[in-house]
């Protein structure tokens, strides 16, 4: 763990170097294609209203560069970048090609430089992931230590992009890791750490989007009404999810190759680009105004329907582009359009509410949801309502949509994944509680004729289950060998007499009866079998046997825990327990 976090240090650096060089270079080509000019600063594409004939065409010739890039360059580049992230760490142990380091930034920025309303941060979690993947494949580590450092220079980039270490750590553990150990944990943190601090340096330290009055103290209504900020922006992020895959499954059945498809989704952002200029690009400034309450009813309306459509619909076609940023803003826009209609709290109360409800309903993050609010404005007081509204939305997510924008990607490629962490059943039981207690054993100097015969088919009567394995002991009790009922069964066919010493084999495995299910699972595992005899770790002499299919009582116990429901307290009364 310590060896994999020293690795991560370094990464961490590189992931917030990989951030500031996308931000400016998004800037850079913002600058000469809307503004003719040169110029490292993030503006909107939109500001100054730029001519009709640059708006609508300059997104179309992104959305064709980008599928030249994609065609001959990677197929990877396409997309958002997460679910090419958890693709390659759960179907290519987490190696990244070292030319996606390159591509997919330089393609986030020709997107988002040309109007493209999309974030830099999944393509960021792509860029960083392939620098700690390229590391990591660079040393002779395990698939698991290179998921880690993958997902290590992943959550950097992530926290350099936003100045949110804690929201980028959790966005780790909910997106990525796929679990929660100090062997991954602790190496994610310390590249977090250290993005952060290369971030001051390059990027400033200031929250994102600074709220107008981080004092906030929400009425017991406001925690109210959080709900149904909640509930509606969960119903927001099941219309955009939506949206997202009936655009990629519209793209898929046109009549020519996909090359041509982020062009397509181009002209749908110029289109809307023409209706509202400040639906382009990352819309940083726009989210600032959401936040902070100065934002008109038009740019409100204007984010939600324009934002929304060609967002989903563009995202659909395979252009490069990261959904954060236009979750943000089309989250924030719903809270501000509901915060005209509810009591006043504070300026961006409400479009911090809405934030968070979108980012929890469309990323089935809900935790995620309400750190990121909380680092992106420093308005810590408002926790409470965040957390309440980003729980509404993802309740009703996970009760309407069966996968999120991020897995429905993944499973679409034939990868089923769950992002629910449950305790392992098979760590909760242990062998003595599965075990065969009365198996059929045989000592080593007895002779294997018909009398056996009858001996093992008396014994699969009386215990009502068939034994495949049958331990050889040693005259004081310790196992010396096993062989099986096919084994025996074949030399009483033969006729004679031969003695077990001849049918038994060496014992490749025996188990504790105090080991659990897990690590006997993960033992058969590793030597390919699927039964061993059970031995007491005082004594060391036979106490069962157990097979693979006696693991399978933890599933059952699960199972009934899940499913049988009873009034517990009656029960208890009438058997005269308790008081």
């Amino acid at each position: 763990m310590l060896a994999i976090a020293a690795w991560a240090l370094p990464i961490g650096a590189a992931g917030a170097g990989a951030a500031f060089v996308l931000l400016r270079l998004i800037g850079v080509i913002t600058n000469l294609v809307f503004r003719q000019s040169l110029g490292t600063s993030l503006v909107a594409p939109g500001q100054g209203r730029p001519a009709w004939w640059l708006v609508l065409g300059a997104p179309a010739l992104g959305g064709l560069v980008i599928g030249v890039m994609a065609r001959f360059g990677s197929e990877k580049i396409r997309g958002h970048g997460m679910p090419e992230a958890i693709e390659a760490i759960l179907t290519r142990g987490s190696v990244v090609a070292p030319r996606l380091a390159l591509l997919k930034p330089v393609s986030a920025a020709v997107s988002i430089g040309t109007g493209g309303p999309f974030g830099a941060e999944g393509p960021i979690i792509m860029t960083g992931g392939a620098i700690g993947s390229l590391v990591a494949q660079m040393r002779h580590l395990t698939a698991a230590e290179r998921k880690t450092l993958l997902v290590a220079g992943a959550a950097a980039g992530m926290a350099a992009t936003f100045n949110s270490p804690m929201a980028a750590v959790l966005l780790a553990v909910e997106l990525l890791l796929f679990e929660w150990r100090p062997r991954s944990f602790v190496p994610v943190v310390a590249a977090v750490a250290v993005a952060t601090v290369v971030r001051g340096f390059l990027l400033g330290t200031a929250p994102l989007f600074p709220a107008v009055d981080p004092t906030v103290r929400p009425s017991p209504t406001a925690d109210l009404l959080a709900v149904v900020c909640g509930l509606t922006g969960g119903g927001l992020a099941v219309v955009v999810t939506w949206l997202v895959y009936r655009a990629e499954d519209a793209f898929a059945r046109l009549p020519f190759h996909w090359m041509w498809w982020p062009a397509i989704g181009g002209l749908v952002i110029g289109a809307g680009g023409l209706v509202e200029p400040r639906a382009l690009g990352v819309g940083y400034d726009v989210i600032r105004q959401l936040l902070a309450g100065r934002a008109t009813l038009s740019l409100i309306l204007g984010v939600l329907v324009v934002k929304t459509l060609i967002w989903s619909l563009s995202l659909g076609s395979g252009t490069s582009g990261g959904v954060l940023a236009p979750v943000f803003m089309i989250g924030g826009a719903l809270g501000a359009w509901e915060g005209m209609l509810f009591p006043p709290v504070a300026p961006g109360f409400w479009a911090m509410l809405g934030l968070a409800a979108v980012v929890g309903g469309v990323m089935r993050s809900p935790l995620t949801g309400v750190v990121f609010t909380l680092e992106l404005t420093h308005a810590w007081d408002a926790a409470p309502a965040l957390l309440i509204s980003a729980t509404s939305a993802y309740a009703l997510s996970v009760l309407v949509l069966r996968r999120s924008v991020l897995t429905e990607k993944v499973a679409r490629r034939g990868l089923h994944l769950t992002r629910e962490y449950v305790t392992d059943p098979l760590e909760a039981h242990f062998v003595r509680e599965v075990m065969h207690t009365e198996p059929l054993s045989l000592e080593e100097g007895d002779s294997v004729d018909a009398a056996f015969a009858d001996r093992l088919a008396e014994h699969r009567r009386t215990t009502g289950r068939p034994q495949r394995l049958i331990p050889v002991l040693k005259p004081d009790g310790a196992v010396s060998g096993v062989t099986t009922r096919r084994t025996l069964t074949g030399l009483v066919q033969q006729g004679g007499s031969a003695a077990v010493s001849d049918a038994a084999r060496p014992c490749q495995l025996v188990v504790h009866s105090d080991h659990t299910l897990r690590h006997v699972a993960f033992l058969f595992a590793e030597y390919a079998l699927t039964s061993a005899p059970v031995i007491d770790p005082g004594s060391k002499r036979l106490v069962g046997v157990i097979a693979l299919a006696d693991l399978l009582h933890a599933r059952r116990y699960r199972l009934t825990e899940e499913r049988h429901r009873g009034r517990v307290i009656l029960r208890r009364h009438r058997a005269g327990v308790g008081v």
